[in-house]
């Protein structure tokens, strides 16, 4: 690993001698261009996503290359049958051994994602052939894959993953929606709660995967949001599993960080509670719930955080100057615990070259402190 990979790892664990890194997810304004039919604005016309990021000269938080180097494995008792109801919509059905669930899903001409018409859960039934999916599920390694991962993009960052939303995240984003969700855990909590063993069962084995692994970055992608995980919710579910999970993956010496987008003002006293190293994506305000010295108070000098900038400064809705004093302001703030980033992403309506700029204030941050050094 070359490049922007030595540093990603040197700034987490604390032997960048006061180095940060800037890493910017632009996969949204580079989608979203692709699936409107829209040409990337010159330079970068033609180019693919790591072309991109190549010519900007920044890294990348390469996820989407190294979460596949995980591998869900499945019984082979379980059968998925896909069956196209129409121009948009996809019905899904899963069965196995202790009954079945459907899933419907919608595409749009303006996403590359689907939408769910109806989530794979929403009868106390559908829960528990949910919850005997996950108890006899496993994980495997694809080592071919990593290292193929590493040849492709190993100089844009340190090989990075993600882990699967753990307890109420999982309801909510991938099971059951919000409002299913809310009603199960009042009136299924102990099905509710037979799932969650479950899950938490699954995760460990993943995790017993990951703790062999040379990927030694991993993030929580849970995507905490304080208007639907309550303060309540937080602290009876999610910040016990969440503690459980970083004790097992720092005995394995791995950076842990967790993935908090949403309105994060409720929650932010916990942050030092969950045994992270870092949170990333808190959105500060103009555009989130808090403000950068309510993330400071929260993360204190222990704790990373990862991203920082509201994105809607990447659009011209703001001056540049606004961008530039926010930048500013957020290194002399949190570094050198911080991998800069945009929270959460650049916007499709966002300005290509206020991402170059940025990493411009950054080189030149790290310029000044390799020349005290020297």
């Amino acid at each position: 690993m070359t490049g922007f990979a030595e540093l990603h790892h040197d700034v987490v664990f604390g032997r960048s001698a006061g180095k940060i890194i800037w890493q910017p997810r632009i996969q949204c304004w580079y989608t979203d261009k692709l699936v409107a039919g829209q040409d990337l604005p010159p330079p970068y016309t033609g180019m693919s996503i790591v072309e991109v990021y190549r010519a900007l000269g920044c890294s990348n938080r390469l996820y989407p290359w190294f979460n596949p180097c995980f591998r869900r494995v499945e019984p082979a008792s379980v059968r998925r049958v896909e069956e196209r109801l129409d121009q948009t919509d996809t019905r899904t059905t899963t069965e196995t051994p202790v009954g079945k669930h459907v899933r419907v899903d919608r595409t749009s001409r303006s996403t590359a994602m689907t939408m769910p018409l109806r989530w794979p859960v929403e009868t106390e039934e559908e829960l528990r052939v949910e919850t005997w999916i996950a108890e006899h599920t496993s994980w495997e390694w694809d080592q071919d894959l990593f290292e193929r991962s590493v040849r492709e993009v190993g100089d844009l960052g340190a090989p990075t993953v993600y882990l699967p939303r753990m307890n109420v995240q999982d309801l909510y984003i991938n099971t059951m929606g919000v409002e299913n969700a809310t009603y199960a855990l009042f009136d299924w909590p102990d099905t509710v709660e037979a799932y969650f063993r479950a899950l938490d069962g699954c995760h460990d084995r993943l995790i017993d995967v990951v703790s062999a692994s040379p990927i030694d970055i991993i993030n929580f992608g849970e995507n905490v949001h304080a208007a639907t995980l309550s303060p309540a919710l937080f602290e009876r579910y999610h910040l016990p599993a969440c503690r459980q999970r970083c004790d097992r993956l720092h005995a394995a010496a791995k950076f842990v960080s967790s993935h908090w987008d949403g309105d994060c003002g409720p929650l932010l006293r916990y942050a030092r509670e969950t045994n992270l190293d870092g949170i990333e994506a808190i959105t500060p305000q103009p555009q989130g719930d808090v403000t950068l010295e309510q993330v400071k108070d929260a993360l204190g000098d222990e704790m990373f955080l990862l991203d920082g900038i509201p994105a809607v400064l990447f659009d011209e809705t703001y001056p540049v100057e606004t961008l530039i004093e926010c930048t500013h302001r957020i290194i002399d703030m949190f570094a050198p615990r911080l991998v800069l980033g945009i929270s959460d992403e650049l916007s499709s309506t966002g300005d290509i070259e206020r991402v170059r700029m940025v990493g411009e204030i950054v080189q030149a941050h790290n310029d000044r402190l390799a020349r005290g050094s020297s």
